[in-house]
């Protein structure tokens, strides 16, 4: 749905997950096998991964000034489930917090939300204002105030209403 381009580092994997429902539609990428391969997840997971998927949207939602789109989950409650380790690299002494294992999708996104919270990027990602769309975004502009996934189609939604109400 939006026009912009993907978050940054592991920011990615969090909006891909948030964004494999279309809210507008009802259609979930989650229904598909391509979809579910896509994060490497099994239909044995589905319930896990869409309660973890919620919540991270409840929390695009408030880095843009919104409340919950319904009650979730708390991130940090799921997240202390992740099984991660402190990663040191011998060349440089960086360090990093990694997933245990590469397969569970709940460890690589407390990864990712731990690298762009290093990074400083973690407030950045968003979800659109609209609530038929809430589409997770990055926002990029200098001041960090965007509100709708893509100017082109949620922007003007929320502009002609607005016209339209005067």
């Amino acid at each position: 749905m939006s026009d912009r381009p993907p978050a940054p580092g592991g920011l990615a994997l969090v909006e891909a997950l948030v964004n494999t429902v279309d809210l507008e539609s009802g259609s979930d990428r989650l229904d598909t096998p391509e979809g579910r391969a896509e994060l490497g997840v099994g239909e044995q997971e589905l319930a896990d991964v869409r309660e973890l998927r919620e919540s991270l949207r409840a929390v695009c939602l408030a880095h843009a000034g919104h409340p919950p789109h319904r009650e979730v989950t708390p991130l940090g409650d799921l997240l202390a489930r992740a099984p991660l380790y402190v990663a040191v690299d011998a060349r440089d002494g960086s360090a990093l917090l990694a997933p245990v294992e590469e397969g569970p999708l709940l460890s690589r996104v407390a990864a990712a939300v731990a690298e762009s919270l290093t990074a400083g990027t973690w407030l950045r990602l968003k979800a659109c204002e609209l609530p038929q769309c809430h589409w997770a975004y990055y926002d990029r502009s200098p001041a960090g105030k965007g509100r709708w996934c893509s100017m082109a189609v949620c922007g003007a939604r929320a502009k002609m209403r607005r016209y339209r109400a005067k």
